[in-house]
């Protein structure tokens, strides 16, 4: 079975909305034959990554830039997931009010140095989440897990 891994750090009840919404897009029951397994940013074990088939991260804007418990996630298990992890699907959702491109080119540039793939857009999510917004989580929930079915 394919593992999706939802890296996150929702410290409000905005980001815990998005949060939701992705995990329900991904847990659809037209979604078969992928485990989905979230993870706390500053929880979340190498091991836990070189398992999973693909990912999906969750983050506010902080100052302009990742969540330092993202950053952290990702400090940590760089260089012991960069050989094994490459051509993997992921997705990003953020939530900042203001000044998200510095979040959103940190996350490019990592993911990139890790040969990771985008599966979908990225959601960006200005002040409380709109029907709209969540939508589009769940969507991006469902889009990266529906890349790791077969």
């Amino acid at each position: 079975m394919a593992r999706l891994l939802i890296i996150h750090h929702t410290p409000s009840p905005h980001c815990q909305e998005m949060l939701e919404a992705v995990v329900a897009g991904a847990t659809d029951p037209e979604i078969e034959g992928v485990e989905v397994i979230r993870r706390p940013a500053l929880t979340v074990a190498p091991a836990e990554m070189l398992d999973a088939d693909g990912y999906v991260l969750g983050t506010p804007a902080n100052l302009g830039y990742i969540s330092g418990a993202l950053k952290h996630a990702f400090d940590t298990s760089y260089y012991q997931i960069l050989d094994a992890t490459q051509g993997r699907p992921f997705g990003l959702w953020l939530h900042g009010n203001e000044g998200t491109e510095g979040a959103q080119r940190a996350v490019d540039g990592i993911t990139a140095g890790l040969g990771w793939v985008k599966a979908s857009d990225t959601v960006v999510v200005a002040g409380k989440p709109s029907k709209t917004d969540l939508e589009a989580c769940w969507n991006l929930g469902g889009t990266v897990a529906a890349h790791l079915m077969g």
